[in-house]
């Protein structure tokens, strides 16, 4: 199946609209922008190569984040 997500260096990933999960992409192996992506997490620091799933979004840097409130033990 083809991933239609792409990301660019300095995009953001936020994952299942959780603040505490953002991370900024910080490079892209394939050349078209599709996943895996290098990512620094926001809150850690850690960097991993992520490949984010249909609860993922790419945020384009210098947008705002769109965060939803999740309430307690809702996450995935």
């Amino acid at each position: 199946m083809e991933s239609r997500m792409r990301a660019v260096p300095g995009d953001r990933v936020i994952v299942d609209g959780d603040p505490d999960r953002v991370g900024e992409v910080i490079s892209v192996p394939h050349g078209d922008g599709s996943p895996p992506y290098v990512v620094r997490w926001q809150r850690s620091g850690h960097i991993a190569l992520v490949s984010p799933d249909s609860y993922a979004s790419i945020v384009p840097a210098g947008s705002s984040l769109p965060v939803r409130v999740t309430p307690p033990g809702n996450h995935r």
